[in-house]
């Protein structure tokens, strides 16, 4: 798609010759890797709606007016709120979540957010914004997003004076919604490299997700709903999903346990949701393995689950390798998929007791 370009003669601008002013008075040669105060910047906006970019502006301020939501600064997350029948609000995970982002943090040499100060702010975000919470009963729950990066201004590659906290919440349906998936193993592009950043939830692992999962997504290249990605080494061990953990179940096909699988590599992120339908099929006496999955061992599993902060536990029921026409089917909705959500939900909204001590009922005093 070509992009259409400002007009040639941008505006009123006039493109002359400008010479050095005299005026200044500077220390040409130090260099301040911090700060340079000068006049201002130049913004220019793209616009999805017309396909084009805005006319160039000077903006005398150094800050930019961007929504803390946006693509750009995340992304970490954490999974939500749930209304109870009781009318309380749980928080599911939140220390595991804590714990988490300081790991993320520590791989991009950020300090670490003390346990103490992230569920007080995650306790507040959600207490001011109780009435966004999803009542007892619906399928989504209020999703909350934990956000830290660097936030003074710094020129060379080396780390900021000032690093800032936030959390922000929205009320959330379920990622995928409730319609297996069918996923798209990415032969072109590797999410992480094996000894990169992958296991730590930090944004340039998923922004250039998106060019390929827009292109799998589209109707005339197969509609595909999620990527499977390989390890960047050998092209032969399964990561993950793009937004989720794989799970798979290997069924004894006899009267003993099935055995649940979590694909895991040094390059993907300790998933919390996978963790907990792990520990949740252990209660139920199910044999538990977290490990190498091998892209050849798909065909071994009954079932396959992405299983994510946002995604919850989503079955899978088709995985297509392109360049060997391989297709990996699954049972969909099948009973393990069923026995697991619903323990996962039922603990999550307070109907089950909470003997895993997962959730944090909401507590916030106005000081």
């Amino acid at each position: 798609m070509s992009i259409p370009l400002p007009k040639s003669d941008f505006g009123t601008y006039s493109l002359g010759l400008i010479q050095p002013s005299t005026k200044i008075k500077s220390a040409w040669n130090k260099y301040e890797s911090k700060v340079n105060p000068v006049n201002g910047h130049v913004e220019c906006t793209y616009s999805s709606m017309t396909e084009s970019w805005s006319e160039p502006r000077f903006v005398k301020s150094p800050f930019l007016q961007v929504h803390g939501l946006a693509p750009g600064l995340n992304y970490a997350s954490l999974r939500g709120t749930f209304g109870t029948a009781d009318n309380n609000i749980l928080i599911f995970r939140p220390t595991s979540h804590a714990a988490r982002l300081i790991h993320s943090a520590s791989v991009v040499s950020m300090p670490p957010v003390p346990e103490n100060l992230f569920l007080n702010c995650v306790h507040m975000a959600v207490a001011k914004n109780a009435e966004f919470v999803p009542p007892h009963g619906y399928a989504g729950n209020m999703y909350i997003r934990p956000l830290q990066f660097g936030s003074s201004a710094q020129i060379g590659l080396d780390l900021p004076d000032e690093f800032t906290f936030c959390v922000y919440v929205q009320p959330h349906p379920p990622l995928h919604g409730h319609a297996p998936l069918k996923a798209l193993v990415a032969e072109g592009f590797d999410r992480a490299a094996t000894r990169g950043t992958g296991n730590s939830k930090v944004g340039g692992n998923y922004g250039p997700v998106l060019k390929w999962s827009r292109e799998a997504k589209r109707p005339e290249n197969g509609g595909w709903g999620v990527l499977l990605h390989l390890d960047s080494q050998t092209q032969s061990y399964v990561d993950e999903f793009s937004t989720a953990a794989l799970i798979g179940i290997l069924d004894s096909k006899t009267d003993e346990a099935p055995t649940l699988v979590v694909a895991h590599s040094d390059a993907v992120i300790n998933s919390i949701t996978a963790d907990s339908v792990a520990e949740i099929g252990q209660s139920f006496g199910w044999k538990v393995e977290k490990r190498l999955v091998k892209l050849d061992e798909l065909s071994s599993f009954c079932e396959v689950f992405a299983v994510g902060t946002a995604a919850t536990i989503r079955p899978c029921s088709l995985i297509y390798h392109k360049s060997t026409d391989r297709k990996f089917t699954f049972v969909a909705n099948g009973p393990y998929y069923t026995k697991l959500w619903n323990a996962l939900n039922k603990i999550q909204t307070g109907e089950n007791e909470d003997t895993f001590q997962w959730c944090q009922e909401l507590r916030y005093n106005e000081r």
